[in-house]
């Protein structure tokens, strides 16, 4: 059977997460995301995806790992600044793989580069920005230190709320393109570091981890509520698309847009990015239904995305970065269970260029 792009083709049997696109689900091990959102920090969330279980230990492990070796600072510290932050992760990630580190589990490995990759952007960017490095402050969650990391100023409660919010529920999300190429390359008997540079390389791709700054754009316009429906229907009859809306997975509601929605919401009033991101998406949502019935165009995880990368004034060059500070979660979950019962990927091709 041939399947461009492999389409709907199963490839995994996965414990890990599901996503039911007809309905608008995902669950993580079985629990619906939402639920899970609700009762638990980042830390606590990575543990569970990892070992299904509440992870205390594992959440102690990934607050006390927040130390870059010296060989990672050194090689962070001579790239060349016009590097970008992907190609910087990618680099720094691969330099992991040193005989000590290779030594210990794989489990363990996973806690080390879900607590390194936040440090890498941060350093990075850093540099990249002519500022002094910000060292990571054991005291505040993994959130927030990522933030504090990159700025140098104790974020507050909103902003650690708003980004948290977004973290969990972008660390898994089955098997999209950069999953998938980290299962490829542990399913070769490879090591935790390759595949992750792996996945950070499909990431990069703008057709996989594209920063949402189409949004951004577009809420640019708006400024002040009274504007949104001129300047929306304008975009519709002119047939410019209107970013953050449509799925290629979900046919109704990303449940990822309505937890976001929801905590923008919860947040009303306390940042004026997250007002305006609220009562647009309901302007656009009744244009979109009026002028192209029957599409089924929802609010997708990008829409909110952008409002919160927007609101805790994060510069677009941070999105795709922090979107796989995120995922390296699930990439790492991924590649544990691969091993578990490991086959090698190797599909079919079938030859349609000339016979000579």
């Amino acid at each position: 059977m041939f399947q461009k792009g492999l389409k709907d083709v199963v490839a995994v049997h996965t414990k890990i997460a599901s996503v039911d696109g007809e309905v608008g689900e995902l669950r993580y091990r079985g629990i619906l995301v939402d639920e899970l959102v609700a009762y638990n920090t980042f830390e606590q969330l990575a543990a569970f995806l990892w070992t299904g279980e509440s992870g205390t230990e594992k959440k102690l492990e990934l607050n006390q790992c927040r130390e870059l070796p010296a060989h990672i600072i050194a090689i962070i510290d001579a790239l060349p600044t016009e590097i970008s932050l992907m190609d910087a992760m990618r680099t720094a990630i691969s330099a992991y793989s040193q005989p000590a580190f290779k030594e210990k589990l794989i489990e363990e490995q996973a806690v080390i580069l879900t607590a390194a990759l936040p440090m890498i952007v941060a350093r990075h960017y850093r540099n990249q920005q002519g500022l002094p490095i910000i060292e990571s402050n054991k005291n505040l969650s993994y959130t927030a230190n990522y933030l504090w990391m990159l700025t140098g100023e104790i974020p507050s409660d909103v902003q650690v709320e708003a980004l948290e919010t977004y973290l969990k529920l972008t660390m898994e999300h089955g098997l999209n393109a950069s999953t998938f190429a980290a299962r490829v390359t542990i399913s070769t008997e490879s090591d935790l570091t390759a595949a992750i540079t792996s996945a950070i390389g499909t990431m990069k791709g703008p057709l996989h981890g594209g920063a949402p700054s189409g949004v951004i754009s577009m809420l640019n316009e708006f400024e002040e509520p009274t504007k949104i429906r001129t300047i929306v229907k304008n975009k519709i009859e002119t047939g410019e698309k209107i970013m953050g809306f449509g799925h290629r997975i979900y046919k109704t509601e990303d449940p990822r847009s309505i937890i976001l929605r929801e905590k923008c919401i919860e947040l009303q009033g306390k940042d004026a990015w997250l007002d305006i991101a609220t009562i647009a998406e309901k302007e656009i949502i009744e244009l979109l239904a009026e002028y192209k019935p029957g599409r089924k165009l929802y609010t997708n995880v990008e829409y909110y995305a952008a409002a919160i990368m927007r609101s805790i004034n994060m510069p677009s060059e941070l999105f795709t970065p922090t979107f796989s500070v995120a995922r390296m979660v699930g990439w790492t979950a991924h590649a544990i269970e691969q091993l578990e019962d490991n086959t090698i990927f190797r599909p079919q091709s079938i030859y349609v260029g000339q016979i000579k």
